[in-house]
């Protein structure tokens, strides 16, 4: 006994809706893989579930926007206006740019280079050459600020040391000046507290007062 014809409408419950558009988008996600692998053939498939989260599945061979371009001038429908269409065109500009500057940068690595032509290699060693040239001489600019802050340096070191010599210079004269200030007015205070008549005399009387 085959199986009775299913309804196609809305399902209300929502767990059963949900199971249920989880195997039909696998199984038409798998139809899609199928259908590109079997025929040869470019497909894009985008779906959006209730909740809003998107899946979608396309050709190795091509991309969703290269179909959607091939749709509108085949269909004759407009997908895009001026400003998107002009958006594209710089996006794709700027991929062909960035190509091609991965391209050249594989060649200065020396990568991918058996099949240039020579005047293809003689440009890519004139640029070498010119790059090398500036980071000599980037590394010259380099040791020479170098050495001149040495020297900065070794002056101001220089100058350091004189004015600390000059300090402790200073400072020992000011030692000086005070110690013999110190032992002075301690030779004065002595005098002034010994009698005169204890006082240390000449040996010999002045030989004029005598005359």
């Amino acid at each position: 006994m085959g199986r009775g014809k299913i309804e196609i409408k809305r399902i209300e419950n929502s767990s059963n809706r949900q199971v249920t558009f989880s195997k039909r988008r696998s199984g038409i996600i798998k139809k899609a893989k199928e259908i590109t692998v079997l025929c040869d053939a470019q497909v894009s498939l985008v779906i959006f579930a209730s909740s809003g989260r998107m899946h979608e599945y396309c050709s190795p061979s091509t991309t969703v926007v290269d179909l959607l371009d091939k749709y509108q001038k085949q269909s004759g429908k407009r997908l895009w206006d001026a400003k998107h269409e002009n958006l594209s065109n710089e996006i794709d500009r700027i991929k062909k740019e960035n190509e091609s500057m991965q391209i050249e940068l594989r060649h200065l690595k020396g990568q991918d280079i058996s099949s240039l032509p020579h005047k293809e290699l003689m440009a890519i060693e004139e640029v070498l050459d010119t790059g090398l040239a500036a980071v000599r001489k980037k590394q010259m600019e380099f040791h020479s600020m170098l050495e001149q802050n040495e020297k900065i340096l070794d002056e101001e070191f220089k100058h350091l040391q004189f004015v600390l010599q000059q300090q402790e210079m200073a400072m020992e004269e000011n030692a000086m000046e005070m110690e013999n200030a110190y032992h002075q007015q301690r030779v004065r205070d002595y005098n002034s507290q010994v009698p005169f008549a204890f006082r240390v005399q000449p040996i010999q009387p002045n030989l004029q007062e005598r005359m």
